[in-house]
């Protein structure tokens, strides 16, 4: 846990060094807030942050994460200093949970920030918070299998440009795939319905939370660090 740890502190510190962070933080905000206003700017709109997090999901989510985690292993494979990496006395699986952990704070810290319009909705009016809550744990669930993608996808390649359009691919793909359910029918569809990002959302979004939802989401980026693990594990072979 200790090796863990330390690779997230220097991977924090990488970040708050470089101008990244505040740049997608402030990408974050400012998109976040028009969300906000969109949803709230309507006749009769309901006191909630639904709209919000929805937009969060199906906009911002396909692509903030993945360039969140380009660099984490495409800019040290292309500098040569993953290799020094693997050769110090830290396991594989702890590299990439620390490296995933570090990018998780940076975003959950970003979204956190955003219940700042919790506040405003609760300073005009009188939201239920059920909803709110809710809506927020499958964003974070969400935001941590995104991030999971994206990190298997810097670990692939050692070109940072590539990384990030393979993570914005792969996540697009699993967010669309249960659009393509009212096309086919049968197991096909169900299938395809069980396996969408944004499906496992809506029911946090409504204010359910539903064990299968958590689990997929669990097992999903559990899934794809698995795949990262292995990939870094490769890479001792080549």
């Amino acid at each position: 846990m200790r090796n863990i740890l330390s690779i997230a502190y220097k991977e924090l510190s990488t970040y708050f060094a470089s101008p990244m962070a505040y740049v997608l933080a402030g990408v974050f905000l400012a998109l976040t807030g028009v969300f906000f206003i969109d949803s709230v700017d309507q006749p009769f709109a309901p006191a909630s942050v639904r709209g919000l997090l929805r937009n969060t999901a199906f906009f911002l989510m396909p692509l903030i994460p993945p360039i969140m985690t380009m660099r984490l292993f495409a800019e040290e494979q292309k500098l040569g200093t993953l290799e020094l990496l693997l050769t110090a006395p830290v396991r594989d699986f702890e590299v990439v949970l620390g490296k995933f952990l570090a990018s998780f704070a940076i975003l959950a810290g970003s979204l956190l920030l955003t219940f700042f319009y919790v506040f405003i909705l609760q300073f005009y009016s009188d939201p239920d918070l059920g909803p709110v809550l809710s809506g927020y744990l499958g964003i974070l669930l969400y935001s941590a299998t995104a991030l999971a993608v994206g990190l298997l996808a810097s670990s692939l390649t050692g070109n940072q440009i590539v990384a990030a359009t393979v993570g914005v691919g792969v996540i697009l793909l699993f967010s669309v795939i249960g659009n393509v359910s009212t096309v086919v029918g049968g197991a096909a569809a169900t299938i395809l319905e069980h396996l969408s990002l944004t499906g496992h959302f809506e029911s946090f979004a409504q204010g359910v939370i539903d064990t299968s939802d958590i689990l997929y989401y669990v097992i999903s980026c559990a899934l794809f660090l698995f795949l990262a693990v292995r990939a870094v594990e490769s890479r001792r072979w080549r």
